[in-house]
């Protein structure tokens, strides 16, 4: 029996649901001891919901929290920039983390045991989160697991010839947050529901996101017509802060939430961080996509849909794969008569239908089995040909 333990070390739960199912899919058959570990009481809250509850009681749930002197105080000056509990968490829990055969994540940080903390025995496996194509998903750091489980030959061809990673380390999986939230959906109470709805969907990133120089232009023009309804639901990550910060690339801005003149705005629906903004209720929910560089573009793309992105930066986009999913629709350089190009990209849909699919079929590699399942399976095997040490 392996110690796997499923780190959940974020400020949000959106990265909850791409590693959960797996570690509900390796309780439900009992070969593992599995733990969760959570660093926020909001993440635990967020388990609890998503989780059966009787596969999570064969799981022990462990809060990690700051224990050495002085990372108490640096977290709290820190916080408000940077996320500095979260990368704190690492040092001040090394014996736990030492304790396990394998440590599960989806994001990148947890490297950090390996790289700055030394436990080079220590399995590292990655779940990544979303599917989309930024640069960043696919940059050296990933060929430093010891596992990746991805979602479909597009992620997997990309992270060998552009991360270079080997292919033994890769596992074609699926994607398991399918297994929680495929069925997800926003009800709402818009005046007029059998409108469509546009779901705009911005990035947090400043030198990628379209919020910073076309966001309020973009809310604007929904508030003055009765044409469609409209979803605001960002990556949780924009409004967290009062800034900011990406690594990749470098950029740090103000972040200027949406103004208070739209919250009586019946047909705008705002929603700048709760669970349903990751939990695929909007995607599932809208009809048109108005967004930039967000993956979850791949998850509304399911059942093809009219698409529209931002080109905010006026990106040479064509054949850069960081824009693969700008292929999927029109792609704006501004937001002007932006109701009008909405209406267009409806009409001119049946143009784009083959790309979205075959899109879709490159990022997700789905079959009958559920992708949690052949992800549990993808760690068994894993851990039985490499025993720690």
């Amino acid at each position: 029996m392996k110690r796997i333990c499923f780190l959940f070390n974020h400020d949000q739960t959106h990265q909850l649901a791409h590693s959960l199912p797996i570690a509900l899919a390796l309780a439900a058959r009992g070969q593992h001891h599995v733990t969760l570990a959570y660093a926020r009481e909001g993440v635990r809250a967020e388990i609890e919901r998503q989780a059966d509850p009787v596969l999570l009681a064969r799981m022990e749930l462990v809060h990690l929290g700051l224990k050495r002197g002085g990372s108490q105080l640096l977290a709290g000056m820190l916080e408000r920039l940077v996320p500095a509990t979260k990368l704190l968490i690492y040092r001040d829990n090394l014996d736990f983390f030492r304790s396990f055969d394998a440590v599960v994540v989806s994001e990148k940080t947890t490297l950090l045991l390996k790289t700055r903390y030394g436990l080079d025995d220590l399995k590292l496996i990655h779940t990544r989160h979303g599917a989309g194509d930024r640069a960043i998903g696919f940059n050296p750091e990933s060929a430093k697991f010891d596992l990746v489980l991805v979602s479909g030959p597009k992620i997997r061809d990309r992270l060998i010839a552009d991360a270079g990673l080997a292919p033994e380390r890769i596992a074609l999986v699926g994607y398991p947050k399918l297994d929680l939230c495929a069925h997800n959906r926003f009800e709402g109470s818009f005046p007029a529901p059998e409108r469509p709805t546009v779901i705009y969907n911005p990035h947090p990133s400043p030198k990628l996101s379209s919020w910073f120089r076309h966001g309020a232009q973009v809310l604007e023009a929904f508030r003055r017509q009765d044409r469609y309804n409209l979803i605001f639901a960002p990556h949780v990550m924009l409004f967290a802060r009062q800034w900011v910060v990406t690594i990749d690339p470098p950029s740090l801005a103000r972040v200027t939430p949406p103004g208070p003149e739209l919250a009586g705005e019946p047909r705008i629906h705002i929603d700048t961080g709760s669970a349903a903004s990751s939990d695929m209720s909007y995607t599932n929910r809208a009809d048109i996509y108005l967004g930039d560089v967000s993956s979850q573009v791949y998850e509304f793309l399911r059942a093809p849909r009219p698409c529209l992105f931002l080109n905010s930066h006026g990106v040479d986009w064509q054949g850069d794969p960081n824009y693969l999913h700008w292929q999927a629709g029109p792609v704006l350089e501004n937001a002007e008569r932006l109701l009008d190009r909405i209406d267009a990209a409806i009409a001119s849909h049946p143009d784009y239908a083959g790309v979205q699919q075959a899109l879709i079929d490159a990022t997700f590699s789905l079959s009958d089995r559920p992708s949690a399942e052949r992800a549990a399976d993808a760690i068994t095997a894993f851990l039985e040909r490499t025993p720690r040490g």
